[in-house]
């Protein structure tokens, strides 16, 4: 037994290994080594012994058996503790104080072309991660330097006699994350080559971007929880597709009404339940021309949310709670939308949303009993438009023959936006949409009709830390507010909220969620 520290080094990336070992050799440290680390330090002149002199095994194996003994391992794990000392004593073991280990990037390997599994598996760090992960769960009493970039700052405290708390607990936190880092890119290589024809594992279009490829989309447990009937999803698809089934589950086992979610950047542009429809409300949803609206309280949930803002919605995604019928899927069918989550489609539902796009709409049928975990591992406005929208005016509107959806949102939104077009190429493009172009909405007219809006409700996933935003609600009708509290100026939102005859619900839970 000795009370001369120890170092074990095994490392792949050898930047700054010979200032390292210099250091070490400076301040009286054993140095024990492996394979080609020893053989570096030792080429160029520092002492260095073979981790074969605590062992007393040779590297075995082809070298894949070096480290893993209990010479080595109980150095490292061994605490201060009597009854620790005494089996060290009675082994024979000294404790070992430092750990230099970082690991091949395992990526670099399965980066190559057309790599095989045997070369893969013969990546695969196993003496490595154990001394890192053994010398961090002990970094109490070890110090596990994993990142180069750490030497110098380690061997400044090493001459000063002794490393500090703060950065053993900073080195085992790099060291945990760099055996994650390992571990994950292993398990991804494996996953595509094992899982990628099963349940588990599908491949995306593309990640975020177009320029992102490979994505795809993977779960640890048995299967995914959603299939894709028709078209390819991108990742955002997915975000917004996850994330917009949650809404309309929660809304349908709520109110106990069917719901629908129009759901753009992982953001609702939309949310409703389905309740008759007005004719005024079919002629501004644009559905007074689908058969079966009346009979269908899923195709009347989809027109109140995608209607809710129809520019937002442009190109959405859409969430629906229950089986999706004809009626619903004929309104699908004729707005600009990227794809549609539901538990089940019938047949004659199914079929038409497969024309749709060309046959690349997306279509996924989600597991109705699915319920997403705890932690996510992975970023609007019109009240005032959407109530202008059912003004005479717009309803009146006489829309050249031909006119598509899309051209008559716009022109609508610019309309009741106030934002009209003077003149120019923009100003003939907006009145080319009408047989007779609509006047301009004046301030007196526009104040008019927001008057006539009440019972209004607004939801918010934070507090209102200003009682501005009180009066803002309050113009366009707002009589309740749901929302949490937290605020310093929670009071004087509260008694404004009083004094403009506004309900409000304070809630528990504040939900940022993008």
């Amino acid at each position: 037994m000795s009370d001369q520290k120890i170092a074990i080094v095994s490392v792949y990336d050898k930047t700054g290994l010979l200032d390292l070992a210099k250091g070490l050799a400076q301040q009286n440290v054993r140095i024990l080594a492996s394979g080609g680390t020893a053989r570096m330090i030792r080429e160029s002149g520092f002492p260095v012994e073979d981790v074969s002199a605590i062992t007393k095994a040779p590297e075995m194996l082809a070298g894949r058996v070096k480290t893993l003994h209990p010479a080595v391992h109980a150095g490292i794990l061994a605490r201060n503790l009597e009854s620790d000392e005494k089996d060290l004593a009675d082994q024979n073991i000294n404790k070992v104080d430092y750990v230099i280990c970082n690991l091949y990037p395992f990526k670099d390997t399965v980066a190559k072309v057309n790599v095989s599994i045997p070369e893969a598996v013969e990546e695969i760090d196993i003496g490595g991660v154990t001394l890192i992960r053994a010398a961090a769960k002990n970094h109490k009493r070890v110090t596990i330097l994993s990142d180069p970039n750490d030497y110098a700052g380690f061997l400044g405290e090493l001459e000063k006699g002794e490393i500090s708390e703060t950065s053993r607990n900073r080195y085992a936190l790099k060291a945990f994350e760099h055996t994650a880092d390992y571990d994950t890119a292993i398990s991804e290589f494996f996953r595509k080559e094992y899982a990628g024809s099963g349940d588990q594992y599908l491949a995306l279009r593309y990640g975020a971007n177009p320029h992102q490829k490979p994505a795809a989309a993977f779960t640890a447990h048995q299967q995914l929880p959603f299939k894709v009937l028709c078209g390819s999803p991108g990742y955002i698809n997915l975000l917004d597709s996850l994330n917009a089934w949650p809404l309309v589950k929660e809304l349908k086992e709520a109110l106990g009404k069917p719901a629908a979610a129009s759901f753009k950047h992982v953001s609702p542009a939309g949310a409703a339940i389905g309740l008759p429809l007005t004719e005024d409300e079919k002629k501004v949803y644009f559905v007074n021309d689908i058969e079966g609206i009346d009979s269908s309280p899923l195709a009347q949930a989809y027109a109140r949310a995608r209607g809710a803002d129809r520019m937002s919605s442009f190109g959405d995604v859409i969430a629906l709670s229950d089986i999706v019928d004809v009626p619903t899927a004929s309104i699908i069918s004729k707005e600009v939308s990227d794809g549609v989550i539901a538990p089940g489609y019938e047949d004659a539902a199914l079929e038409i949303l497969k024309k749709k796009k060309g046959g690349k709409y997306l279509v996924l049928q989600i597991d109705p009993d699915y319920t997403p975990g705890p932690i996510e591992t992975r970023t609007v406005y019109g009240a005032d438009n959407w109530w202008m929208r059912f003004h005479e005016r717009v309803l009146g509107i006489k829309w050249k023959k031909g006119t598509k959806r899309p051209d008559k949102s716009n022109a609508i939104d610019l309309l009741v936006s106030g934002e009209l077009p003077r003149d120019g190429a923009e100003k003939e493009a907006f009145e080319a949409v009408f047989e007779e172009v609509p006047p301009a909405f004046t301030t007196e007219e526009r104040e008019a009709w927001m008057k006539q809006l009440k019972d209004v409700c607004v939801s918010s996933d934070a507090f209102f830390p200003f009682i501005d935003n009180v009066f803002r609600a309050a113009r366009s009708g707002v009589r309740y507010i749901a929302a949490p509290s937290g605020s310093q100026n929670d009071s004087a939102v509260f008694e404004t909220a009083e004094k403009l005859g506004i309900t409000f619900v304070q809630q528990n839970t504040r939900l940022f969620h993008h």
